[in-house]
């Protein structure tokens, strides 16, 4: 069955898949100590065109445990968006690890984080009697599938160099953005200044395998013991980077992510059509965010899963995978016209 669920419920990519069963043809050294990672590493410091440090990680939340944890210590707080990833799906997992404060900022229309209420909260410096703040962390593209342009990164990106504090992205639909922004990884990363990056590879199409980039010099000294620490040290690191081998070869990563979100649009655009319905954000990656009818959720969740994003409202989030096709969005706009001739 195919689902709008999210784009963790789609399978591997056959290329990805022949990735790994190459991998596996004899013995490597462990711990990142093999000759894929190692030439995987080097075709990642070409594509974001630094000098970066590069560590693999078995999923999204050891990424941004990693990530978060290398840049700050325990009297920090940690600025994120009130929807962000870090502060409402990850079971307080990156407070629990770092003992940081976070503090929920609210987001604009477009689910994005503004120069001026991020400011609001570069407060009381100094103050031992408050959470110094030490990071931001931002959602590429975020919560809502929306993406940051190069623009309002660079803008964002300067305050935190202002202020002293380090620029986290969760990429986890890094690629999405990318794709739908139409610019390399490098503009939306390297050249906008960001410190640390959370970038996502299993919701893109890979098995499993996360890998977070560290830009900063000031961050290299330390990450690889806390990599070990928060335990996201792989014994077997080549099934990892060799699926990240594969999604950056000929820019896979770009075919299959600009497929997505296409579908994503095309879905759009099909739902849009009936008055009961509203795409409440713009579709500018591989989700769609509309309100539907309440009373249609049990019917359309049984053929196609997806999730009531906003219980209040019945805001649903539907996700277009790499592998989704218009034959999906032809069936499930048949199953929206069935409900409307009840």
């Amino acid at each position: 069955m195919k689902s709008f669920g999210s784009d963790n419920y789609a399978g591997v990519l056959p290329q990805v898949m022949q990735a790994l069963q190459q991998a596996n043809h004899e013995h490597a050294r462990s711990y990142g100590g093999d000759a894929i990672t190692a030439k995987t590493k080097d075709l990642l410091r070409d594509i974001f065109g630094a000098d970066i440090d590069i560590y693999f990680v078995f999923n999204g939340t050891g990424a941004n445990v990693l990530s978060i944890s290398s840049c700050t210590q325990s009297f920090n707080s940690v600025l994120c968006a009130n929807i962000s990833h870090i502060y409402n799906d990850e079971s307080a997992a990156p407070e629990t690890f770092t003992g940081c404060r976070f503090f929920p900022l609210p987001v604009n229309d477009n689910a994005k984080l503004e120069v001026p209420v991020i400011e609001q909260r570069l407060i009381r410096k100094g103050d031992i009697h408050y959470a110094q703040a030490g990071m931001l962390s931002i959602t590429q593209a975020t919560e809502y599938g929306t993406a940051y342009t190069q623009s309002e990164l660079q803008e964002i990106s300067n305050l935190c160099r202002r202020h002293g504090i380090y620029l986290h992205m969760d990429g986890s639909r890094l690629f999405n953005a990318a794709a739908g922004l139409g610019c390399s990884i490098k503009e939306i990363t390297t050249d906008a200044g960001i410190d640390i990056l959370s970038l996502g590879g299993t919701k893109a199409g890979m098995m499993f395998g996360e890998a977070v980039i560290v830009f900063n010099n000031k961050l290299k000294e330390h990450v690889a013991y806390k990599h070990k620490q928060v335990m996201q040290l792989a014994s077997k690191t080549r099934f990892i980077s060799a699926q990240f081998a594969a999604m950056f070869k000929d820019e896979l990563w770009r075919s299959t992510a600009l497929h997505a979100n296409k579908m994503a649009r095309l879905l759009a655009d099909t739902i849009s059509k009936y008055p009961g319905i509203r795409v409440t954000k713009p579709v500018q990656a591989n989700e769609v965010f509309a309100e539907i009818p309440r009373e249609w959720n049990a019917s359309l969740m049984d053929k196609y899963p997806f999730y009531v994003w906003v219980e209040a409202t019945n805001e649903v989030r539907l996700v277009c995978a790499f592998d989704t096709s218009e034959e999906d969005i032809k069936g499930f706009d048949a199953a929206i016209a069935d409900l409307k001739r009840q």
